[in-house]
């Protein structure tokens, strides 16, 4: 049987967690269930939409095994709030008969992590200290694998707040996961008679919800500024790409869908291929074309330089903020 997976400030990112993991195995459970039945994707909407998904999404894995051990199979998630609740209830659901199976649990936090096989960590990094502390928390937390995605919150901040028995892990998400085109950053797990199996079953939490990649924690804040605010910057170039098109005579929905459809097949492209970014500019680069003359003019305003410097300064600020809240 699989395991019980508690979400301790079940907010936005809890949210969006829970939610592609359960879509993961209502698709397996489709497909299992066509399988069983003798019949193909072809004959069933749920499995033809899931097949669709998977095909158009390649870095997001579904279990093909909805009972392994490295699965979860209940569902608990913890707010502070009686309202926020029942606002999740409802939200939940909304997600099918697996959504309603959901425990939400308002200031109970020490109880379900006592319940739980499998904790991650989603309130607010400012209040971490407080639920971590609170009476109970260490003992309920013993021998069990927590997952923080706590922004600027190290590893070595966390484990005075739990027992040597805790296995504290830090994973970085970012907010296309909530359609399940996320990525994730998770911190090298160190060798244990678990590690395998913890890396499993991070790997099927985080990989249901877009990428996921395994990296020292000292690259974390770089990766906070190129995946955590990279969508905010891939958006400034979306919207000038459209206000182009717009100043080029183009309606404003148009424009802004061939932006948002370019930028995607040029991502997918890269990442389905294997296709260096360089080699696809070339592709569609000809002698004496309008390609080659845009790229100039982006060039002349020193676009390359300009993005990079972002990423520089984002990550020189992300370090900052972890000092704040080494503090």
């Amino acid at each position: 049987m699989g395991y019980t997976l508690c979400v301790l400030g079940c907010g936005t990112m809890g949210i969006a967690v829970l939610s592609g993991v359960m879509d993961s195995l209502e698709a397996a459970s489709a497909k299992s269930s066509i399988k069983l039945d003798g019949f193909t994707n072809g004959h069933s909407t749920a499995a033809s939409a899931a097949e669709k998904w998977e095909s158009h999404t390649p870095g997001t894995v579904t279990p093909t095994e909805p009972l392994d051990a490295t699965v979860p199979s209940r569902f608990i998630a913890c707010v502070s709030r009686d309202e926020t609740a029942k606002k999740l209830e409802g939200i939940f659901g909304g997600l099918g008969e697996l959504g309603k199976s959901v425990e939400v649990v308002a200031s109970g936090n020490v109880e379900a992590a006592r319940e739980a096989d499998v904790v991650l960590l989603c309130c607010k990094p400012q209040i971490a200290h407080i639920i971590l502390r609170e009476e109970g928390m260490k003992e309920a937390l013993d021998g069990k694998l927590l997952i923080s995605i706590l922004a600027g919150v190290t590893i070595a901040q966390l484990k005075p707040m739990v027992l040597p028995t805790t296995r504290v892990v830090r994973a970085m998400p970012n907010t296309p996961c909530k359609i399940r085109e996320g990525m994730t950053v998770v911190s090298t797990l160190p060798s244990s008679q678990q590690g395998e199996k913890d890396k499993a079953i991070i790997l099927k939490i985080f990989s249901s919800i877009g990428r996921c990649r395994f990296l020292d924690e000292k690259y974390f804040d770089a990766c906070t500024a190129l995946s955590g605010s990279g969508p905010a910057f891939a958006c400034i170039f979306m919207e000038a790409m459209a206000d182009g098109g717009v100043m080029m005579g183009l309606p404003r929905a148009e424009a802004l869908e061939l932006a948002a459809q370019t930028l995607q097949g040029a991502a997918r492209m890269v990442l389905q291929g294997s296709t260096h970014p360089a080699q696809l500019k070339d592709s569609v680069t000809t002698p004496g074309g309008c390609t080659i003359a845009g790229l100039l003019a982006l060039e002349d305003g020193k676009v390359r330089s300009t993005i990079a410097r972002g990423i520089q300064v984002a990550t020189e600020r992300a370090s900052e903020l972890g000092q704040v809240t080494k503090n």
